[in-house]
């Protein structure tokens, strides 16, 4: 599954992919991977991009074309 989004996220930004490997605490290789689809990205993952973008899993996942995160329910701290 190409995430084609990450690498649209990543280069707005204008970061490397060592760089964002670096928040995710992996090598830029496994990353890079992700980015081409080669090796899928566990949900811890895409949870940690999703607030590193602030914006949400499913826009990451071209689920939904609204970048802007889900609001966060009032019950929670």
């Amino acid at each position: 599954m190409d995430i084609r989004r990450i690498k649209d996220l990543r280069e707005d930004r204008d970061l490397l992919q060592k760089d964002v490997a670096k928040v995710l605490k992996i090598k830029q290789q496994q990353y890079s991977e992700y980015e081409i689809g080669k090796r899928l990205i566990p949900i811890n993952y895409l949870d940690i991009l999703a607030t590193f973008y602030n914006t949400s899993i499913d826009y990451i996942l071209e689920r939904t074309n609204i970048k802007e995160p889900y609001p966060r329910n009032r019950s929670e701290k």
